[in-house]
């Protein structure tokens, strides 16, 4: 990816929206998550793509064929495509150590943005794109699409309604097959933050999001077990466990494995309350009285059987126009990927690790 020094202090540009309230867009990344996405955007009405950036020419071709009937100009820099003047909101779905610079690029442009999370590498980066997310004409979205997704967020509510009672503890794993071998940046922990950070990221969101706050420490553990050097070069974890510590003596374990069998373990977010305990996932409450014939109570459940990834750019949209607040805005994405990073700290030192440690 070409780096060419952006001109500090370049004016912004106001989001120039055309006149039948079509919002045109440009998406730089369009790979595995970058593909998703397009196919989700080209759901929306109202919405028109102008403008594809990738750097592998078949990747390019084939996202301009699937957006064909937007007729898309297709770019190999992305600076080329961010200086076009008729691109109102942008979408980019890089590897973690381009977001950073890309969306401060766009960001100096005036551009409404949705970057796939996290929000970058390390708490410097992430400090930088915050400050320059307050002065900026354009909203700034991170696609953390678990807070979108109907199940999840109706659990969130039922826990803030005070439903659960008081929070006692919090539990998840996301345990899986190892992640597409024919995509080598996942494997390079000095482009994806390693693991926790550019997968765990969603589930850390999810308990901040139920706490409301972020954790004190955390402590873990972790290693490269069975995928030694697969492939080649592989620096990050293929198994790994955190114990974060929240206020109110609050305890979240988390652990990620990548070599789950197929239909065994899977993926799973509790919270454990005095009144009970919820599955996030599922909308399912487990009340703590009636004995053994107790039966877990479906919740209400707001927008059930919605996608959350169509949810969220459509929320992106909205938000776009007029210019509010995005539910996954850049301080709560901020957090989240500090509390990966927090977690990633205190695997890599083998030690406790305070949140002031990393709250730059």
């Amino acid at each position: 990816m070409t780096r060419r020094s952006f001109v500090a202090g370049a004016p912004a540009i106001l989001m120039a929206q055309s006149p039948n309230d079509v919002i045109r867009v440009g998406i730089i990344g369009v790979g595995n998550r970058g593909a998703f996405l397009l196919r989700q955007i080209l759901k929306v009405p109202n919405v028109k793509v102008v403008a594809i950036c990738d750097l592998d020419p078949e990747t390019l071709k084939k996202a301009g064929q699937a957006a064909a009937a937007h007729s898309p100009e297709l770019y190999t820099e992305y600076r080329k495509l961010l200086d076009r003047k008729d691109i109102d909101a942008v979408f980019i779905a890089t590897p973690v150590d381009l977001h950073r610079e890309m969306t401060m690029a766009a960001l100096e442009v005036g551009k409404n943005i949705y970057c796939e999370k996290p929000m970058a590498r390390t708490p410097e980066e992430c400090k930088a794109v915050v400050a320059a997310a307050k002065t900026a004409k354009g909203i700034l979205q991170y696609g953390f699409q678990l807070r979108h997704d109907p199940l999840r967020a109706s659990s969130v509510k039922y826990i803030h309604d005070g439903k659960l009672g008081k929070v006692l503890f919090l539990q998840a794993y996301r345990h899986s097959g190892d992640l597409p071998r024919n995509t080598l940046w996942y494997f390079d922990a000095s482009r994806s933050g390693n693991n926790i950070v550019e997968q765990a990221c969603h589930i850390l969101d999810i308990f901040n999001w139920v706490t409301q706050t972020h954790p004190l420490r955390a402590y873990g553990s972790g290693g490269i077990n069975l995928y030694k050097d697969e492939p080649p070069g592989r620096t990050t974890l293929d198994n790994y466990v955190v114990l974060f510590e929240y206020p109110n003596d609050v305890r979240f374990s988390f652990s990620h494995i990548f070599f789950d069998p197929p239909n065994f373990t899977g993926i799973q977010e509790r919270a454990f309350g005095s009144e009970g305990a919820i599955d996030l996932p599922k909308g399912l409450f487990y009340p703590r009285t009636g004995g053994r014939e107790s039966k877990p109570e479906k919740i209400a459940i707001e927008g059930e059987g919605e996608d959350m990834n169509l949810r969220s750019v459509s929320a992106f949209f909205d938000n776009a126009r007029g210019k509010k607040r995005p539910l996954n805005h850049p301080d709560s994405a901020r957090v989240s990927t500090l509390t990966g990073i927090l977690g990633r700290k205190s695997m890599e030192e083998k030690r406790v690790v305070e949140w002031r440690e990393v709250d730059l």
